[in-house]
């Protein structure tokens, strides 16, 4: 018999209901509840779904419109009219040699001008095509410097080739509506050196963009005669090839002539297409001589390339047009511009009336010359005057008028986008070597150019200001259009917003408003007022973005942003947005850099804002607390002043262990080298990095002194004159060097293939900052005012010897200069910032 099974009971279960029975109330609570919390959980996860799509959306809509502010333009009215450049408005800068890039041109301030040339070969040379057009440092040039020219109605222009000179010289007429008329008078003469009379072609060309169209008219076979044309701007001309002759009224040279007219697919292609249509064929037989042959432009067939994307051109009318005479030296050409709508013009410009009027514009510039900066006064010789001369000069004739679009970026694009179109009147740096406007560059050349002539400082500021963005940023170097940008290596194009550069414009707009407080009634000064009131609300927004974006890790503190990111190439990772490039900063780049020199530069520009905001009745309280907080000697000392190295400086996560090492490779035994990545120089760090005060003494050292934010009675100027002094440290005979020769970068390569350049050479520009300034505090009491005063005249003759030294040994004014031989050095010429040794010559800071 089976056991009996024993109830197991595991809990208190309730029996289950039978089926006609009702759940009980609890239940039903228990079964409602379960269903709210569900109903709950499903509803949060329907609002986060519509949450995320929302926000997703809202993010898109963000970064959509964040991404577009780079390129939208500020609101605010332009400070210049639509129509300010005409020549309805403005007839007498119409025309101008706003063209600095090439030895020779001119074209007008317009967006589609017709741009007018010259180029030169040597005939029968060792080289086969040495043809010049570009200003090119290659081309090795003795010199080319515009001797005289006022920026307004003629310039007179010397190049130097290696056996003879052509002296290239325009003289502009007013009259009718589109500008006037227009000659040049091109002299060519071989150097006594010389062995031979060399044979030259001149190529005189035009050239119409999509705006214009040009026809050649030929007589006597293949010369040239004349070209007739239209363009929106310029209505109907025409443009006349005198023949050569020996003198003004001497009988014709012989010449052979030939001629080129074809379509061109942009200005930036022009020498391409001259190099490509040249022939040897022709031959040149003067009548006593042997006959040779010589090279001329003969037809012209655009390169077909196998994946050309664009369409052929189906341009009817020619659009480029070039003039070539070649003849034995030496010779005189002129050719002449006429507007079509000037009808009442008394005689041609040229021969004697063009002599007589050069003369009268020579003369008239002389004395304007001499009344506005005294050079002769100054008991300076015949030939420092001529030389102070041709540095204005070819500051003035390096005035170039550039029309097209920025590429730029921010955070927020993911590739590069197209700025608006727009318009630069601006001076350039170097004609061969930066033909194209920098922002920090340009407040230096209206320092010189503002004591000339303010309405074309004006005119330049204006335009700068005219391309700033909603946000306040204006591209800090300017590339506009595909000639200018045929120039600029690749890295270089694309500008970012996130980067600044010196705010040197308010150095000019500060002469602007000493000219306005000295001379309120003169006809120079008057208009800057209602400028000022123009500009003011672009101003705001420039200063403003500088206040915000480039904010230091410390309350009034500044830190430059985009240093360069690869710090284990670079030495010292470079800040070009300092204008002061591979300086020593803190050799780790970090968020906790301050640096000195912008915290002077917004001391500065607060100060002049304050001064703007005054003169226009407008709110300046603001700017004026701003100006006393950074001016503030105390605060200057507390974040900058490094009692351990006895100098003002940067701050920032920094060591001075660093080197450049060549790195390991390994290779396998047995391997072929040349399979592996060839060794490259890196950085080697020996020691860690600590925030510290960055011992680098130099010209960022002197920012507090330079930009006159230290008080007269200040004892850091005692230490600040002592490291001037030091021969040792900044003193050389011929200027203030840029980095001590005691530094550890002094010197230095920062890569393997980047060479020093603000690491111990002398700059013109910082260094007329410390004439500048030791001139105002030896003019105001104080303990120093004697040793300032004995500085300043023992530096501003060093400068001003060795600049014209150099000048008159190697035919140019130089980017920079040897800080052991006072050699000229960097690119030539350089007659951007360098050229302010006329008013260090002049005294007038």
């Amino acid at each position: 018999m089976g056991r009996q099974r024993k109830r197991v009971v595991t809990g208190e279960a309730a029996p289950p209901p039978r089926k006609d029975e009702k759940p009980s109330a609890f239940h039903r609570k228990e079964k409602k509840k379960k269903v709210d919390i569900g109903q709950v959980f499903i509803n949060i996860s329907i609002g986060l779904c519509i949450f995320s799509l929302i926000w997703f959306f809202y993010a898109l809509y963000m970064r959509s419109a964040l991404s577009k502010r780079v390129v939208t333009l500020h609101p605010s009215p332009p400070v210049l009219d639509a129509n300010s450049t005409t020549a309805k408005v403005s007839p007498e800068r119409f025309w101008g040699s706003y063209r600095p890039q090439v030895y020779f041109g001119m074209k007008t301030r317009s967006p589609r001008s017709v741009v007018t040339g010259l180029m030169w070969m040597r005939q029968f040379s060792d080289i086969d095509v040495n043809l010049r057009h570009t200003c090119e440092q290659g081309d090795r040039l003795p010199s080319y410097s515009w001797l005289m020219h006022d920026g307004l109605t003629f310039g007179v222009q010397e190049i130097r080739d290696h056996d003879f000179t052509l002296t290239t010289e325009f003289v502009k007429r007013m009259g009718g509506d589109h500008g006037g008329d227009w000659t040049w008078r091109i002299t060519a003469k071989q150097h006594s050196s010389a062995p031979h009379a060399p044979v030259i072609s001149l190529m005189f060309y035009a050239a119409a963009d999509t705006q214009g169209s040009l026809e050649a008219h030929v007589e006597e076979k293949n010369r040239l005669g004349s070209i007739t044309g239209f363009s929106e701007e310029l209505g109907n001309f025409k443009i006349t090839f005198r023949k050569p002759v020996t003198g003004e009224l001497s009988s014709a040279k012989y010449a052979s002539y030939n001629y080129l007219q074809t379509l061109t697919p942009g200005f930036e292609k022009l020498t391409d297409i001259v190099k490509n249509s040249l022939n040897r064929r022709f031959v040149y037989s003067p009548p006593s001589g042997e006959k040779r042959h010589y090279i001329a432009v003969d037809t012209y067939k655009p390169p077909h390339h196998q994946h050309q994307q664009k369409p052929a051109d189906t341009r009817k009318e020619s659009d480029f047009v070039v003039h070539q005479v070649t003849v034995q030296t030496p010779f005189q050409i002129e050719v002449l511009f006429e507007s079509g709508s000037f009808r009442n013009r008394p005689h041609q410009l040229v021969g004697t009336t063009m002599t007589e009027e050069l003369e009268k514009r020579k003369a008239a510039f002389d004395a304007k010359f001499e009344k506005i900066f005294g050079i002769k006064s100054k008991n300076f010789s015949q030939a420092h005057v001529k030389f102070s001369k041709a540095a204005l000069s070819n500051m003035l004739g390096g005035m170039g008028y550039f029309y097209g679009q920025s590429v730029v970026q921010s955070l927020y694009n993911e590739y590069p986008l197209l700025y608006p179109e727009g318009a630069l009147f601006t001076a350039v740096p170097s004609r061969s070597f930066f033909p194209r406007g920098f922002l920090w560059d340009e407040g230096f050349h209206q320092l010189l150019l503002s004591k000339w002539d303010a309405q074309v400082t004006r005119e330049a500021i204006a335009h700068w200001f005219d391309l700033i963005n909603m946000e306040g940023w204006i591209p800090r170097e300017q590339i506009l259009g595909d000639e200018a940008r045929s120039k600029v290596p690749a890295e270089f194009v694309v500008q970012r917003n996130e980067n600044a550069n010196p705010p040197t414009l308010f150095l000019a707009l500060q002469e602007l408003i000493e000219q306005l407080s000295s001379n309120p009634d003169t006809a120079a000064s008057q208009p800057t007022l209602p400028f000022l009131r123009r500009l003011f609300p672009r101003l705001k927004t420039w200063f403003e973005w500088y206040n915000t974006t480039q904010s230091g890790p410390k309350p009034n503190s500044y830190r430059w942003r985009g240093r360069d990111k690869d710090t284990n190439l670079f030495l010292n990772p470079k800040t070009l947005t300092s204008g002061l490039d591979d300086y020593p900063r803190a050799s780790h780049p970090s968020a906790d850099e301050r640096h000195v020199d912008l915290h002077c530069w917004m001391a500065l520009a607060s100060g002049i804002m304050a001064r703007i905001a005054r003169l226009l009745g407008e709110s300046h309280e603001e700017y004026e607390q701003t100006h006393q907080v950074l001016s503030d000697n105390n605060l200057l000392i507390e974040i900058h002043w490094s009692e351990q190295h006895r100098a003002f400086s940067d701050f920032g996560n920094h060591t001075q262990d660093v080197s450049l090492q060549l790195e390991k490779v390994y290779v396998p035994p047995g391997q072929p080298r040349h399979q592996f990545p060839v060794a490259r120089l890196v950085r080697s760090v020996r020691r860690d990095p600590t925030l510290q005060y960055v011992n680098a003494l130099g010209y960022v050292s002197l920012f507090p002194f330079l930009l006159q934010i230290l008080e007269p009675d200040s004892p850091k100027l005692e230490h600040i004159f002592r490291d001037m002094r030091h021969s040792d440290k900044l003193w050389t005979p011929y200027g203030l060097r840029s980095l001590s020769r005691t530094d550890r970068l002094y010197m230095k390569q920062n890569t393997e293939h980047d060479a020093p350049y603000w690491r111990g050479a002398i700059w013109i520009n910082i260094n007329y900052l410390a004439v500048r300034a030791l001139h105002h505090y030896s003019n105001i009491k104080g303990p120093y005012q004697e040793k300032a005063a004995a500085l300043y005249q023992d530096l501003r003759t060093n400068i001003i010897n060795n600049v014209y030294r150099q000048y008159a040994e190697t035919g140019y004014i130089w980017e920079q200069y040897n800080d052991s031989t006072g050699r000229g050095q960097g690119s030539h010429p350089f007659t951007g910032w360098s050229a302010l040794t006329v008013l260090m010559m002049a005294e007038q800071y």
